[in-house]
């Protein structure tokens, strides 16, 4: 029988379902939160940015981070998620992965796996569906998974 698992994330959420089975329904096998997702830009990082001056003249402004601190965090939780992945595939957890996330975190998510999981991966569904209940998200996706 295929052991099929379906990742429902989002950069703070991420809901691991299983089904038994192509046609099977979806049952919740383990909801992980990422603490810092609920937090403010501000509240991310320790300090106001730095300052510096113009090259030319005597203006001073602040100076912008190279990445914001919620896609550092969103990349770090999507790295986690990778990770859990791998070490479940290693033990044959699961036959097949299908993954559904908004747009960008799916980005992020596909450059964290490893080729192994990306191999096992069946589809993908760009959309943001944590929120909904186990019905609801099996509703979305192929009859056959």
């Amino acid at each position: 029988m295929d052991n099929i698992w379906v990742l429902v994330a989002d950069s703070g959420r991420a809901r691991l379902f299983q089904a038994e089975g192509a046609i099977g329904a979806l049952q919740e096998r383990t909801d992980l939160v990422m603490p810092t997702s609920r937090l403010q830009e501000q509240e991310l990082v320790s300090d106001r940015p730095g300052r510096a001056f113009d090259s030319f003249g005597e203006g001073r402004h602040a100076m912008e981070p190279p990445t914001p601190a919620k896609e550092v965090e969103s990349g770090r939780f999507a790295a986690e998620l990778a990770t859990l992945l791998e070490s479940e595939r290693q033990r044959g957890a699961y036959k097949r992965l299908v993954l559904v996330a908004p747009p960008a975190f799916l980005g992020q998510l596909r450059g964290a796996l490893s080729n192994s999981v990306k191999a096992l991966v069946s589809a993908e569904l760009d959309k943001h569906l944590v929120q909904l209940d186990a019905e609801a998200i099996r509703g979305h996706l192929p009859e056959r998974l």
